[in-house]
């Protein structure tokens, strides 16, 4: 049982470094001369690094607020799971927490979906997604199987 436990909670905090990572880091598009996140755009197109904001297009702070949406939302869960692993009955399922971390794995999904869709808008055709952008896409499926996991888990003595 608690080797079961700690894998539940490995999967959780790994997605949760994901979502991390992906928000943060400057590489959700990259080029030659250029990169761009969720919050600036840089480049060294004339013999420095550059940076500004990003797109001030709604989509993009829609992208914004979705994936720090999910990034509470899993800090949520983790925290509700301790709490219900604590005071929940025997027997008991983590309804609750699987509930926040499956919604913070649908945020994520959005976040990356709106982004897939909008940036073609602004980002050059030349450039390809960075890793920031694929790590939210692998934190997706992380979210949402811990979450299922949490559902379908019972406590146990």
């Amino acid at each position: 049982m608690l080797l079961l436990l700690l894998g539940i909670i490995f999967l959780h905090i790994s997605g949760l470094v994901l979502m991390f990572v992906s928000t943060i880091v400057s590489v959700w598009t990259a080029g030659e001369s250029n990169t761009a996140d969720l919050w600036t755009n840089c480049s060294t197109a004339n013999g420095g690094y550059h940076c500004g904001n990003a797109s001030t297009g709604v989509w993009i702070q829609a992208v914004q607020a979705l994936m720090i949406l999910s990034i509470i939302f899993s800090c949520l869960s983790l925290f509700i799971f301790f709490c219900q692993l604590f005071t929940l009955q025997k027997g008991g399922r983590f309804f609750l927490t699987g509930a926040f971390q499956i919604l913070s794995s649908l945020f994520v999904m959005s976040g990356a979906i709106i982004y897939t869709v909008m940036s073609p808008e602004w980002v050059p055709k030349t450039d390809d997604y960075g890793y920031s952008y694929i790590l939210a896409w692998v934190a997706f499926p992380l979210a949402l199987i811990s979450g299922i996991i949490y559902v379908i888990l019972r406590k146990r003595e």
